[in-house]
């Protein structure tokens, strides 16, 4: 049975979303779409979403607690460890959300992954493996749910498979099923199957905990924009290049499917920030709630 969100009490009038940019100055899409989602979602919601950006990367800039939601984004280069000085400090701000949820009487902080940080995340709570892919996965693809997924509350009305936009050398496999019970994680899709090709499905989504979700694909990926993107002649010539023509086609028309990725984008981070919302409400209520009755 899947969660339903729904506003249930009245909403505050401004959140203060936290946005991690670990693109390292690339120009990339990406940004521009998790944007475009809170601005559609404020206007929708009625909500004034007051956001604040953080290039984690090149000016080691991360949130303090005064946010209310956190998205951190997806990036370019290797997840795995280096000598970065961002990189401690990064884990070390997950350190902090994780201890501000397992101390706070009160709203908590929820936070979504996404690709590299997805993969981040995976390294810090140690639930599996990141590894080099022999080949770069680039184009749309199914990501097939696990009862975990389907019981999601991020996941809410998203068909199984669900067609996510995949861009990445690296993967997350292996999971160690002990580390993911000790921390009440759960692992929510894998990887389209290929019988073919004898390796392990790579993790594409996972809770965490209670307040943080991750996700290998990029669900904030919008089509028009996508399409709009792969066809200018340097990133069409590019694709081609590294792809061939037929991956390049193939993306186009899959990006103009509105059961696909338009599907996936107007669901997944829609529905964690519903899920973040209620949940700050209704933190904020009980905390009040306590306060009146001491």
């Amino acid at each position: 049975m899947r969660y339903v969100c729904s506003f249930t009490m009245s909403k505050p009038n401004t959140i203060r979303v936290a946005l991690l940019d670990l693109y390292e100055g690339q120009v990339n899409e990406g940004m521009r779409c998790i944007r475009d989602i809170l601005q559609q979602y404020s206007k929708a919601h009625g909500i004034h979403l007051a956001v604040a950006e953080f290039n984690v990367r090149l000016k080691c800039e991360l949130p303090d607690l005064h946010h209310d939601i956190y998205i951190s984004s997806g990036g370019p280069g290797s997840p795995l460890a280096t000598d970065a000085t961002w990189e401690p400090l990064y884990f070390d701000w997950i350190h902090q959300m994780e201890q501000y949820n397992q101390q706070t009487q009160g709203p908590k902080k929820h936070v979504y992954f996404i690709c590299h940080s997805f993969q981040l995340a995976v390294r810090y709570f140690k639930v599996a493996r990141v590894t080099k892919r022999k080949s770069t996965a680039f184009g749309v693809f199914p990501v097939h749910m696990l009862p975990g997924g389907n019981r999601e509350p991020v996941f809410v009305n998203l068909p199984d498979p669900f067609y996510a936009v995949d861009s990445r050398n690296y993967q997350v496999i292996e999971p160690d099923h002990d580390q993911l019970q000790r921390l009440g994680a759960s692992i929510l899709a894998i990887e389209k199957e290929r019988p073919h090709v004898p390796l392990e499905r790579a993790i594409m989504g996972l809770r965490f905990n209670k307040y943080m979700v991750g996700t290998q694909f990029h669900p904030e990926a919008d089509a028009p924009g996508m399409s709009r993107y792969l066809q200018r002649e340097d990133k069409k010539q590019m694709v081609i290049k590294n792809h061939g023509v037929e991956k390049w086609q193939s993306m186009i028309e899959q990006l103009n499917d509105p059961d696909k990725i338009l599907f996936t984008y107007s669901h997944i981070l829609p529905n964690f920030l519903d899920l973040a919302i209620e949940a700050l409400t209704s933190g904020s209520r009980q905390t009040a709630e306590g306060r009146r009755q001491k």
